[in-house]
């Protein structure tokens, strides 16, 4: 799960706005220099962007593409060179490496393999670092399994979004359901210690039920870890061109929410538990990389598009291919913002309370007395507390059932 600027919260895009965008900011390294500056920078996880995929899916926004001219090579020995580069900045051992894209898998298991093992020798690792890679189904043979498996990549995310075919079609997902548990058994032959499996419910023409059979399916072929998200129509893509077209329609809000409801309440029958607003895990297998975006803490991003976030600073590389394999060893940006002091307090709580166990009632009283807007805050919390939207017990303040079922106006007004 890469991050971006706009927070998805239950489906929606939440657009934090209030930072401000500096020109001076030409290369990561320059933005991470600011960073040092603000304080100093704690990089616990490494964020590698894969751009390259067999088919672009109509609703996804992220960076990526069908690779023609065959650049595997090109881009693995450009990406190398930005992580020797990075060691400058990145001093401390990285808990968390989460390769995504695109779809890692599309490199062959050689590539692979000299990916992962070059980041292990050019950048300090702490010696559990987990490691998460993020797969398409129909990229997963017993080769591809087995070389995770003895890489020692703690977690594969399969993005399964549905295992309803007309569900796929309408989101022009290219693979077969019957991949997905295949996928997953040579996983596990392979030694891949977790499995995640990604789902999108509220897709256009969907229904309680399709959703109630996605999950039960899901379930049937017991991941370590389940996300769940809600269908967000991002601008520029097909599947949003559609919509203007009037070709595909929205599921209705009460559809959504029920589809969201039934997610909830499912997961928990089966012993899954919720420890963010789309996340679940049993068996200890929450993912760390994203509870580190959660806590709004230092990533460093390589490859292209690849997002990056330190000490108030973010920064995207250049999101074409053929532009980051020319320049370098430091990636050109193309989006940079340096954060005011109020808009980071926003973020603190923003992406806090998406964790289902909150914020730390000190953290709260801390962000409230930072910023300009402590006092607006602090209304609107006595409001949402008073609804019974927040709660405030003991050691933190969290959103209850109720206040995840409207996340977005409760974040928003704190944002």
């Amino acid at each position: 799960m890469e991050p971006t600027t706009a927070i998805s919260v239950s489906g929606k895009r939440v657009d934090d706005g209030g930072a401000q965008a500096t020109s001076k900011i030409q290369s990561a390294h320059d933005a991470a220099i600011i960073a040092e500056s603000r304080g100093g920078a704690r990089y616990e996880g490494l964020y590698v962007h894969v751009p390259f995929c067999r088919h672009k899916c109509h609703y996804c926004d992220f960076y990526s593409f069908v690779d023609s001219e065959n650049r595997g090579a090109a881009f693995v020995e450009r990406l190398l060179a930005e992580a020797a580069a990075a060691v400058r900045f990145v001093r401390e051992p990285l808990t968390s490496v989460f390769v995504g894209g695109g779809t890692p898998t599309m490199l062959p298991p050689p590539l692979l393999r000299e990916l992962v093992e070059g980041l292990r020798a050019r950048l300090p690792m702490a010696g559990d670092v987990e490691w998460t890679i993020e797969a398409n189904p129909e990229t997963i043979d017993s080769a591809m399994a087995e070389e995770l498996g003895a890489l020692a990549v703690r977690r594969v995310s399969l993005g399964a979004q549905s295992f309803d075919r007309t569900l796929l079609r309408a989101l022009e997902r290219d693979h077969d359901p019957a991949s997905v548990a295949r996928a997953v058994s040579l996983l596990r032959a392979g030694g891949v210690p977790q499995v995640n499996l990604d789902l999108i419910f509220a897709a256009p023409g969907s229904t309680v039920e399709q959703c109630a059979v996605d999950v039960r399916t899901a379930v049937s072929l017991s991941p370590d870890h389940l996300s769940a998200y809600g269908l967000v129509y991002e601008p520029n893509t097909p599947l949003t061109v559609k919509l203007r077209q009037g070709t595909v329609q929205r599921v209705s809000d009460d559809n959504e929410a029920a589809q969201y409801e039934h997610v909830v309440r499912a997961l928990a029958a089966e012993g899954f538990e919720r420890y963010e607003v789309s996340n679940w895990s049993r068996g200890g297998a929450q993912c760390n990389h994203n509870l580190l975006y959660w806590r709004n803490g230092d990533w460093f991003g390589l490859g292209p598009s690849a997002s990056s976030h330190a000490r108030g600073v973010r920064w995207r590389n250049v999101p074409r291919l053929g532009d980051w394999l020319e320049q370098g060893p430091s990636s050109p940006v193309q989006d940079a913002e340096v954060l005011s002091e109020d808009v980071q307090v926003g973020e603190a709580f923003m992406l806090g309370l998406r964790v289902v166990r909150g914020i730390e009632r000190s953290r709260v009283e801390q962000l409230l007395q930072r910023g300009s807007n402590g006092e607006r805050r602090r209304a609107a919390m006595a409001r949402h507390l008073g609804a019974g939207l927040l709660a405030q017990g003991a050691t933190h303040v969290q959103l209850t059932e109720r206040g995840f079922q409207v996340a977005d106006s409760v974040l928003m007004d704190l944002l």
